[in-house]
């Protein structure tokens, strides 16, 4: 008997993409078990009032997060910024019933506490879909939430209850979200983080 090739696991196609599944109906203790259960750094889970969101991101999705997150650093470096980061991290608050594990999170000015949240976190977003992410970081009191979606970046500022989409970061006040999604969308990420290096070093 012979077994025709396409169906073969080299020959399968890789799909390079971001997945995600969103199950509703899940109690607060479950997602918390399955997070624990489940704790692996390739794996994201977005939960809010009972909606559970796992999502697999693809090489693209994390290629763009490391390199934000690498190009931030470098300038809080350079300025001088106290910024400490906390990649990942997953973050819960069972009163609010609302929990995530950003792509990327920071602090500044100090090291986080285990009953802190982030100053800032970072979500990149590839495919439309899934849990309202603002909604989860509104119930955490995450004071700045940041987007890279359609090759720009979307800042949000919590003002009261609420987020309100601004052009500066409170915390970076001086970093210039326009410039800085050139050196993301670079083909080369070294030169890219050399050749903002420079620039930053030009500065009078």
């Amino acid at each position: 008997m012979t077994v025709a090739a396409a169906v073969t696991p080299e020959y399968l196609p890789v799909v390079d993409e971001d997945r995600f599944v969103v199950t509703h109906g899940v109690e607060w203790k479950t997602y918390c078990a399955v997070r624990e259960l489940f704790d692996s750094p390739g794996l994201r889970m977005t939960y809010l009032n009972g909606a559970l969101e796992i999502m697999s991101p693809s090489r693209k999705h994390e290629g763009y997060k490391t390199r934000i997150a690498r190009l931030v650093e470098m300038y809080a470096i350079e300025c001088d910024i106290p910024l400490a980061g906390y990649g990942s991290t997953t973050f819960r608050k069972s009163l609010e019933e609302r929990g995530l594990d950003p792509d990327e999170c920071y602090v500044i000015g100090r090291d986080m506490t285990d009953d802190e949240y982030p100053d800032i976190a970072l979500e990149v977003v590839l495919k439309s879909g899934g849990i309202n992410k603002l909604e989860v970081y509104r119930g955490l009191a995450v004071s700045e939430v940041w987007f890279w979606q359609n090759r720009r970046f979307a800042i949000h500022r919590l003002a009261g209850s609420t987020y309100e989409r601004v052009d500066r970061s409170s915390f970076l006040p001086d970093l210039d979200f326009e410039n800085l999604a050139q050196y993301v969308e670079a083909p080369d990420q070294h030169a890219a983080l050399k050749a903002f290096r420079g620039t930053l070093r030009s500065r009078p």
